[in-house]
């Protein structure tokens, strides 16, 4: 089974209906919940997508939203490892130093997320949901 990291702006474009993006958001997660695929976060996600959330609607709304999720993907620690590969990174972005080796160390191929730029120090394949779409209908 695959296994895909997903980036806060992944998740947000299925729970907030972002268009043109929430198509393949929802594609996305359809094949996550028929168990087609294995999805992990961090614990950063849940916070990110807190935050975003309550401030779009409500704290009740953005509880809601999370506990949907959890169901869905899996929540990987980041722990002191993460956090000194993080520090000692070439990243222009923290968060998204400590998101790629959260799936660098437990061996996760494909991070996606909308801001590839973000990533281009990665040696691991970073693209947006339907790159990946496309790969895996390749694929079949």
């Amino acid at each position: 089974m695959r296994k895909i990291f997903i980036d806060t702006d992944i998740i947000l474009d299925l729970l907030a209906k972002r268009e043109p993006h929430y198509p393949y958001a929802a594609e996305l997660f359809t094949l996550i919940d028929s168990k087609k695929i294995k999805a992990y976060v961090s614990p950063i996600i849940f916070a990110n997508l807190h935050y975003i959330i309550r401030k779009m609607s409500n704290k009740d709304t953005a509880l809601k939203s999370l506990l949907k999720l959890k169901l869905l993907v899996n929540i990987l620690p980041v722990d002191e490892k993460i956090i000194e590969l993080a520090l000692a990174s070439d990243f222009s972005d923290f968060e998204d130093a400590i998101q790629f080796y959260v799936a660098k160390e437990n061996n996760i191929r494909y991070l996606l997320t909308r801001n590839k730029k973000d990533f281009k120090k990665a040696d691991i394949s970073v693209m947006i949901a339907d790159e990946f779409l496309k790969i895996i209908k390749v694929q079949e």
